[in-house]
């Protein structure tokens, strides 16, 4: 990938079936390494239960205050500067415990395409 600078396009924000806000940052074939997006959960929602089968991904906590169920971890409390690291193949869902937006980064590697995304709702 180029050297570049993108400007942040709140516009480009949707709503995924996952129940979060997700803005792409970055995903694109130029950069096959990596992929960043921020999630964005309202207060109260739990994230769908799923796991990426190629992709190592990274929650990188900006704002508000979530619970969040990694694999076989006890379910854990985060807030703004925790770092979740979670291995490909592993269930992932995590829930906004507070009452103003939990926002995130998601960071993975390879880049995330949908095809790796498996839902494991019942």
């Amino acid at each position: 990938m180029r050297d570049c600078i993108r400007k942040l396009d709140e516009a480009a924000e949707f709503y995924s079936d996952e129940r979060c806000f997700i803005l792409e940052l970055l995903n694109t074939s130029e950069d096959e390494e990596v992929s960043i997006a921020r999630a964005r959960v309202a207060p109260g929602v739990t994230t769908a239960l799923h796991c990426l089968s190629n992709a190592v991904e990274r929650y990188v906590i900006l704002a508000g205050q979530g619970r969040v169920e990694i694999g076989d971890l006890p379910p854990t409390d985060v807030v703004p500067g925790d770092l979740v690291v979670i291995q490909v193949g592993t269930p992932q869902r995590i829930s906004n415990t507070g009452d103003s937006d939990l926002v995130f980064l998601c960071i993975c590697t390879p880049r995330f395409r949908q095809e790796c995304y498996e839902s494991l709702e019942q």
